[in-house]
């Protein structure tokens, strides 16, 4: 993970999460498959993982704005397990699942752990770098509530004075709104924050729409 570090440094510097910081171990194609297996049911990797990312950018955005904040964790659960269902059923294999509930409650709990996930090798050497430095670094994701543990169990929550996502500012990037939360947590002009991320137009033209410092991280290889 190459961030230019030529003074002057910024006041934050803000980090996409999945696909930036971490990513699933092999696929999501092979997490789904495995535990499916475990439930007696067969299908293959390579087209989970297909009909995941189909599914998944079919999906509207995972935003919940101006709803009570207790029932923020069943609406993302509720957002998930619809994307279970259809890819799934895009598999051609969900009517082989005995109960379907009882499998997504497994799978949701999974993610929940540092079980499926890898912590990218580039990125506890930038962070140690950067916090050396005295820059606050925070997270601003598209990720649900599980985000607080994942960064927790994968030893990360140290590095962060901040998490913002999606789910909790009601707005998702490359929305402005949510990189003004983020900047606010941090007093913190735009023109002194910087945001890295894996997605061009959620994380570098979202970032420089709101007048952040805008690196695109060029992960493609690891996507379907």
């Amino acid at each position: 993970m190459t961030i230019p570090s030529q003074p002057p440094f910024p006041k934050v510097i803000f980090f996409d999460a999945v696909g930036t910081l971490f990513g699933v171990k092999g696929s999501v194609g092979e997490v789904y498959s495995s535990l499916a297996h475990s439930y007696g049911v067969e299908a293959g990797a390579d087209v989970l993982n297909h009909a995941f990312f189909q599914s998944f950018r079919k999906a509207p955005p995972m935003t919940f704005p101006g709803v009570d904040i207790t029932t923020i964790p069943h609406r993302e659960f509720e957002w998930w397990k619809a994307i279970a269902i259809e890819t799934f059923d895009q598999a051609g294999v969900i009517e082989s699942f005995t109960d379907f509930d009882q499998f997504f409650d497994k799978l949701y709990a999974l993610f929940a752990t540092a079980e499926p996930w890898e912590v990218y090798p580039d990125t506890l050497s930038a962070l140690h770098h950067w916090k050396s430095q005295d820059v606050d670094l925070g997270i601003l994701s598209n990720f649900d509530s599980r985000i607080h543990r994942v960064v927790e169990v994968l030893n990360l929550s140290d590095f962060f004075s901040s998490i913002t996502i999606s789910t909790e500012a009601g707005a998702a990037k490359p929305d402005f709104k949510i990189f003004e939360i983020a900047l606010k947590k941090h007093d913190c002009l735009p023109q002194a924050a910087w945001h890295v991320g894996d997605s061009y137009k959620e994380d570098y033209e979202g970032a420089k729409a709101a007048g952040l410092r805008a690196i695109w991280l060029k992960r493609q290889a690891l996507l379907p």
